[in-house]
């Protein structure tokens, strides 16, 4: 049971190519340990919890997350959000931060997610686009790719297309929407003249799972894979081997929707 009164919720953006993801791990960089440290700096204490709305990957960046901060004493956050973000590195960033009842469950008030994965089809990639965007060597069927992203949509069990874990028992989630889409995000001289993502709504992700699900649209692609097995996948997953995760660093929790707020 939660017994610090006053709650803060902030929306989060970060870049996650230095962080070993989100949670806190023993001798590791990741954001939520980075976050605690500079407010156990600005607060003058450490007399406080925090959670996140998503425990993305290692590498993984996200563009619109949620934290929400436990305190003891109510204080001003409006004013101290400034200092907080002078002294978090450059790739964290908290946008903006109301209050809510301590009641307000932050995990429990998720709606939806939306995922965007960036990548190229490019003969003569630049190094430097690599932060942002991963490339795919070789001839694509688009129209297949776009096809397959459409059997994902629905509730179906996700075993297939997912890290297990022991304590996890239900591998179903529901994918509202699925698709590849033509970006918009990336310009300039060191990325793709054409560079596409993506973009998968659902209410709820599973370790890697959006990352398996990019490989195996990629696998389809190149012909390396049926469109049919992304079915068989779902009914018999113990049948075939696990997918290789795409890279991390194409990956971006774009959106979170809450309710309650």
């Amino acid at each position: 049971m939660q017994t610090r009164p006053f709650s803060y919720l902030f929306p989060i953006s970060y870049y996650g190519a230095r962080y070993k993801g989100w949670a806190p791990q023993p001798n590791q960089p990741t954001v939520q340990r980075k976050l605690e440290r500079v407010l156990r700096h600005v607060l003058g204490h450490e007399d406080f919890s925090l959670i996140g709305a998503s425990r993305t990957d290692s590498g993984v960046s996200c563009v619109g997350g949620y934290v929400q901060v436990f305190l003891r004493e109510k204080v001003e956050m409006d004013s101290l959000i400034p200092i907080i973000n002078e002294h978090l590195p450059q790739d964290i960033r908290l946008n903006s931060v109301q209050e809510v009842s301590a009641s307000f469950n932050l995990i429990q008030s998720v709606e939806q997610k939306t995922y965007r994965y960036y990548f190229s089809n490019s003969a003569d990639f630049d190094p430097f686009a690599s932060a942002f965007v991963v490339n795919v060597v070789g001839e694509l069927n688009w129209e297949a790719m776009k096809e397959a992203c459409q059997l994902y949509v629905g509730d179906h069990d996700f075993r297939g297309f997912c890290k297990p874990s022991e304590n996890k028992t239900d591998y179903c989630r529901e994918v509202i929407s699925a698709g590849i889409f033509e970006s918009n995000e990336f310009l300039g001289q060191f990325f793709p003249q054409k560079i596409f993502y993506f973009e998968i709504i659902g209410t709820g992700f599973l370790h890697h799972q959006v990352r398996m699900m990019m490989s195996a649209i990629w696998q389809i692609g190149k012909g390396e894979m049926e469109i049919a097995e992304i079915e068989k996948r779902f009914d018999s997953p113990d049948q075939f081997e696990k997918l290789p995760p795409a890279p991390a660093n194409g990956l971006v929790l774009w959106e979170t929707v809450l309710d309650n707020i």
